[in-house]
């Protein structure tokens, strides 16, 4: 099961790719988040195989996540190794110019089948989506 997420910032997509991909930088967007990079990823610290440790408020535990795409400055993609409560969670952001600005899709995904699940995973998505825009705004 899969949400995805839409929208069009008005912002380079050079300057989207370079926020979207600088883990440790999350900190500076997601609100309470603290980011670590547990390996670096090649040949970019921030690419393919890179593990982020992503540190939330609360007694959650942390969120392990390993980058599997990356194709810049168009593609992004990663998956859970834990920390997550749904099975299988992935998530995919495409990035396309747009004019002068950048469309950003931002697909998260989970093998569960319970359909309840969908909810959540859609208010995430939308979460992640309208954080990341800002961010790229701003940058």
């Amino acid at each position: 099961m899969h949400v995805t997420a839409n929208a069009t910032v008005n912002a380079p997509i050079d300057t989207v790719w370079a926020t979207l991909t600088d883990h440790v930088g999350m900190a500076s967007w997601g609100p309470g988040v603290s980011v670590s990079l547990g390996k670096p990823g090649t040949p970019d610290p921030n690419g393919l195989g890179a593990v982020r440790r992503i540190s939330t408020p609360g007694p959650g535990p942390d969120i392990v996540e390993e980058v599997v795409t990356f194709d810049a400055p168009h593609l992004f993609g990663y998956k859970a190794l834990s920390g997550t409560p749904f099975p299988g969670y992935t998530g995919e952001v495409r990035l396309t110019e747009a004019g002068t600005g950048t469309r950003i899709e931002y697909t998260i995904a989970s093998t569960a089948s319970f359909p309840l699940v969908k909810l959540p995973l859609a208010a995430i998505a939308q979460v992640l989506l309208r954080l990341l825009v800002r961010a790229a705004t701003r940058a």
